[in-house]
């Protein structure tokens, strides 16, 4: 599915009343990566609101990192945890480029844990003038991303501890 397809798919949740973290792991999950599954929405249902209107880490983001986890994440310990880090890293990277920030309270410019803070919300139209477009982001990022050919960093902190823990599992001589 092309970029912008995702995108709409996503705005089109997130308008139906799936939140933000639920809207963008729906559309990538469903429609990205083809991946169909009950437990999707639930899983990100938590992380909305900057997980649970605590203003923390933005649901749109978290979505796009658990989509990440369904493209590249492990199924065992012994799987190296770099190829996914790695992506995560420059999604967030991309997504403070665009928004400044990735945390919720920061950009909604209100605390969604207090009444005050969902009043202002609800009365400046939050949800459909700045959340869309961070769930609009999100997807972009992540469509983006999962297209691009990885360049090989082996001098980020992220591939030290990779190769250290390769080392570890090795036959000593």
């Amino acid at each position: 599915m092309r970029t912008n397809e995702a995108t709409n798919r996503a705005r089109i949740h997130f308008g139906s009343g799936y939140n933000c973290a639920e809207s963008v792991l729906l559309a990538i999950a469903e429609d990205v990566l083809k991946v169909k599954h009950d437990l999707i929405p639930k899983i990100a249902t938590g992380f909305g609101g900057g997980i649970s209107r605590q203003g923390c880490i933005c649901g749109a983001v978290s979505g796009a990192i658990m989509g990440l986890g369904l493209k590249y994440g492990r199924s065992s310990p012994e799987e190296l945890r770099a190829r996914t880090y790695n992506r995560v890293v420059e999604f967030l990277r991309q997504f403070r480029g665009k928004h400044g920030s990735i945390i919720c309270k920061e950009l909604c410019g209100c605390d969604l844990s207090t009444i005050e803070g969902i009043r202002k919300f609800r009365d400046e139209n939050v949800h459909a003038e700045k959340c869309t477009s961070f769930v609009s982001t999100a997807v972009k990022i992540f469509t983006i991303l999962i297209n691009e050919i990885p360049s090989e960093n082996n001098s980020t902190p992220i591939a030290y501890e990779e190769n250290v823990r390769k080392q570890d599992r090795e036959p000593k001589k």
